[in-house]
């Protein structure tokens, strides 16, 4: 499936990603984001503690656990990425899920997180998040499309997307975010993308696609895009090799399993995808 600029196509397209979000009930989502209410929808990076691993009758909880460590994992890096944020900052988790990565943030730096999906049941569900987590005045969901969002001029400190790029046209994103951005301000995408080193994509990314309904993007676009709306990187991490443990784990727990992972393994194996963390900021 490929993105589009034409306005049916891409409101018919949004529906049925909401439509999509509202009815998930993956275990590896949810289950994993019980241990402790973050909910993250995004995977791992890190080595697999196998000390943390039990057998038997536990195993299953101690894969869960694991799991979720190395996703908690992924996020506090993002978070990481975001700058010098204060009190003050004003920041925006687009994609947001239900809303790990926003919760994290407001926890760490007492700021105003705003999430925007285009999902209902993942805003209540991070809202719920939120306020179990006693950050409910700092961090706030709604449903927005992050193409068009609802907010002024320069009214962001940092904005982030962890693992949802993949769903929109990253010049029309990226604009966007030129316009959110205050000068000076961050951006930081942690996300899967075509290798074009590699040549055209190949079967495991399309695979990926078809999985989620979506379309990666090639890695020099992103920063073609980025160029061309004033964004400039400053750092890219790439983090292929840090997620591959996350992927593999997982393959070892048949509840926790949905058939995508052999096409993860494959294409980061190849070197036909990367998962690359790129932070740039607003010039």
């Amino acid at each position: 499936m490929s993105v589009t600029t034409d306005t049916a196509a891409a409101s018919a397209y949004q529906h049925t990603i909401a439509d999509y979000w509202n009815a998930e009930k993956n275990p590896v989502n949810h289950e994993l984001g019980a241990v402790d209410g973050l909910f993250h929808h995004h995977y791992g990076i890190g080595p697999v503690n196998w000390d943390n691993i039990t057998d038997g009758p536990t195993r299953h909880d101690s894969v869960v656990q694991e799991l979720h460590r190395l996703e908690t994992d992924q996020g506090a890096y993002l978070i990481s990425q975001l700058g010098a944020l204060t009190s003050e900052s004003r920041i925006l988790d687009a994609g947001c899920g239900r809303g790990a990565t926003s919760i994290m943030a407001a926890e760490r730096f007492g700021c105003t997180a705003e999430g925007i999906t285009l999902s209902a049941e993942q805003a209540k569900d991070a809202n719920r998040s939120a306020a179990a987590r006693g950050v409910a005045e700092r961090a706030r969901y709604q449903v927005a499309n992050m193409l068009q969002t609802p907010f002024a001029d320069g009214s962001f400190d940092a904005i982030w997307n962890n693992e949802s790029t993949m769903y929109v046209e990253l010049g029309l994103l990226f604009a966007e975010y030129r316009r959110l951005l205050k000068p000076g301000g961050r951006y930081v995408t942690i996300t899967g993308c075509i290798n074009d080193g590699y040549g055209r994509a190949s079967r495991a990314v399309s695979m990926i696609n078809a999985q989620y309904a979506c379309d990666v993007h090639r890695r020099s676009e992103y920063f073609k895009q980025m160029t061309a709306n004033r964004l400039v990187p400053v750092a890219v991490t790439d983090l292929t090799q840090a997620t591959l443990p996350y992927w593999k784990l997982r393959t070892t727990d048949p509840e926790l399993t949905t058939g995508v992972e052999e096409h993860f393994i494959d294409a980061y194996e190849t070197g036909a995808f990367q998962y690359l963390m790129i932070a740039a900021d607003r010039v």
